[in-house]
């Protein structure tokens, strides 16, 4: 068999409209019992009455628990039957508990008084016992709801911000995926489109050289493998964790191994790795786009950096004779730009007045330990 708590545990989880009618029907039971008995000196219809009159009003009790508090106490008067009054009581004490409590003293009172004829001691301490300890639990379970239905409120919003979180982290994620594999495929394909290119224009050249070309558009698609496989394996770990030091020496050389003309002014070799990284990506983004819409046109990345100053990286390319073939779609600038803004550095890029290009980055000597700034001068229209 149930328990009495399980019982009310059960009659609770259906909701308001449940308990009204539970608590209806127990006050009309009671209201059989009191006319049947009778519990009041009054006549049997008049019980039935004012029995059935407080019965009803229990149905209103959450809205106007004061009225139904008073209909309660008159249909204790006359019928003798505490029902009403009880649970009117019981149900309002975490709003009107004062007003309450002068009507239950009132009506235990007066119930006293029309049963015996007289009020004593006796009858103040019975009332006031029964009405303190009916508005003391009523008070109590009112509390305990309202702290429950808190909680799952602060549980629902807790999880809600656990998914938005979650939400945000993927997002942040598959753009910093994105931003990489930007930065390792547009650099690497437009060597490979380099190399294929110099094949095609010169396509009465010798085995030797299209041997060459071809061993060079081999290992630039290896090398690029090579590195979506380390990006995918150290996205995890958080950026700046790879053991491998950019060389800008060497991506220069790559250029001009593929017939651009690139000149080198400074070198990154003491520099700090964070830093490094950040002004590699930075030449291969301006290397990439000047392949792109100014083919032949002579290519100068000049790196300058101290403890004192930070580190400055200018990528300037020249007017081209050949039109460009692509719009480009600025995504890769934009990137560069956020990733120098996470790291306290600006991107600027724009035409200069010899009619070129010009992209120059400024970086913190240490950027891995520098502030995010909320701002960043950025152009990228070209």
């Amino acid at each position: 068999m149930l328990s009495y708590r399980t019982a009310l545990r059960r009659v609770a989880a259906l909701g308001p409209h449940a308990i009204s009618a539970a608590s209806v029907a127990l006050c009309l039971f009671l209201t059989v019992l009191a006319v049947k008995t009778p519990w009041a000196p009054l006549p049997r219809p008049v019980i039935a009455a004012a029995g059935l009159a407080g019965t009803g009003a229990v149905w209103f009790r959450g809205r106007w628990p004061v009225a139904v508090a008073v209909a309660g106490a008159g249909a204790y008067v006359l019928s003798g039957n505490p029902g009403p009054l009880l649970i009117s009581l019981f149900s309002g004490a975490g709003t009107r508990f004062l007003a309450l409590a002068a009507i239950g003293m009132a009506g235990f009172l007066a119930q006293q008084w029309v049963d015996g004829g007289r009020l004593g001691t006796d009858a103040l301490i019975a009332a006031a016992t029964a009405t303190g300890a009916t508005l003391a639990a009523g008070a109590y379970v009112t509390t305990r709801r309202e702290l429950t239905r808190s909680l799952r409120e602060r549980a629902e919003r807790a999880e809600t911000e656990q998914r938005l979180r979650h939400e945000r982290a993927r997002s942040a994620e598959r753009g910093r995926i994105a931003r990489e594999m930007h930065d390792v495929l547009a650099h690497k394909m437009t060597l490979i489109s380099l190399h294929a290119g110099g094949l095609e224009v010169n396509a009465s050249a010798g085995p030797e050289r299209v041997e060459r070309e071809a061993a060079l558009i081999r290992v630039s698609a290896q090398e690029a493998l090579e590195e979506l496989r380390k990006i995918l394996g150290m996205l995890r770990a958080g950026p700046g964790d790879d053991d491998g030091f950019p060389d800008l020496r060497r991506l220069v050389d790559s250029w001009v191994s593929a017939g651009g003309t690139v000149t080198l002014h400074g070198d990154i070799g003491t520099w700090p790795p964070a830093t490094a990284r950040a002004a590699h990506r930075l030449v291969q983004e301006g290397l990439t786009n000047a392949h792109k819409h100014a083919r032949g046109a002579p290519v100068t990345v000049t790196a300058t950096g101290s403890r004192e100053d930070g580190v400055t990286i200018v990528v300037a390319n020249g007017r081209s004779s050949q039109p460009s073939l692509e719009t480009g779609a600025g995504v890769g600038l934009v990137g560069l730009a956020e990733r120098f803004r996470l790291i306290g550095g600006t991107v600027r890029g724009g035409p200069d007045d010899a009619g070129g290009w010009r992209l120059e980055g400024r970086l913190p000597w240490h950027a891995a330990d520098a502030s995010p700034r909320e701002s960043h001068d950025q152009d990228t229209a070209g």
